[in-house]
């Protein structure tokens, strides 16, 4: 039999809203969207969670074992794992978690499809936008990020890597849109700790998706606040972006 632990949260539990469940598996259940499936059936209906597509493209399974993020339908659970939710957004209940906040952001950084001012695109071009596209909105690198623990407003890995997408799209003609909203609480406040690619399940990068991008704000005009007092030197050492 394997054990593992699930942090279980319900608003209206009393004395507190949050406690430690230890459930007991069959060897025979492998990953750990099978173990929340199996304790649903044979052991707790009510434990709460979200999936989808089982095949690690819906994002939805996305949780924290042992602290890190991952997609449940794709984790091999190993004995007295600990499972709970993503972190920095709310808990609706158990392992589900409120992704308006994420979401948010999103349209802050204008990280949204506009209205393209051609279809076409060469093979080149759209090689350029594949990695960034393949983002499956899970929001662990959100999870993840230290600046969000400290500073809320923080547009955060989730919306600086696919607004690097959209600003490299070639069918988008008004790029500049979204690099003025990323100025602000955006690409020059990461710390550059690369939590968020260590988490993403697509092994998408969005550190060097955050270099590039201050890249291109300098070449569109814009330049580090904090340069000069010991904060401004990091995008130096991303280079130029070759897609510029």
């Amino acid at each position: 039999m394997k054990q593992i632990t699930v942090k279980r949260y319900c608003k209206h539990r009393t004395p507190t809203p949050s406690i430690d469940a230890t459930y007991s598996l069959p060897q025979k259940v492998k990953f750990l969207l099978d173990a929340l499936d199996f304790i649903k059936e044979e052991i707790d209906p009510s434990l709460t969670y979200s999936h989808g597509c089982r095949s690690g493209i819906c994002g939805s399974c996305a949780v924290r074992v042992n602290g890190k993020e991952q997609l449940a339908c794709k984790y091999k659970l190993e004995s007295n794992d600990h499972i709970e939710a993503l972190d920095k957004l709310p808990i609706i209940k158990d392992l589900v978690v409120d992704q308006e906040r994420a979401l948010e952001s999103l349209k802050r950084a204008h990280t949204f499809f506009q209205p393209p001012a051609n279809s076409a695109q060469s093979p080149q071009e759209l090689e350029r936008i594949e990695t960034q596209s393949d983002c499956i909105l899970c929001a662990s690198c959100f999870s993840a990020c230290p600046v969000l623990e400290v500073d809320s407003a923080f547009l955060g890995p989730f919306a600086l890597t696919r607004a690097y997408r959209y600003i490299n799209d070639s069918r988008i003609d008004n790029a500049q849109t979204t690099i003025d909203a990323i100025q602000t609480k955006g690409v020059w406040n990461c710390t550059l700790c690369g939590e968020c690619t260590l988490v993403c399940p697509q092994g998408i990068d969005p550190k060097n998706d955050i270099l590039m991008l201050r890249t291109k704000s300098v070449q569109a005009g814009y330049s580090d606040p904090t340069f000069g007092s010991g904060g401004g030197d990091d995008f130096l050492s991303g280079g130029l972006d070759p897609n510029f």
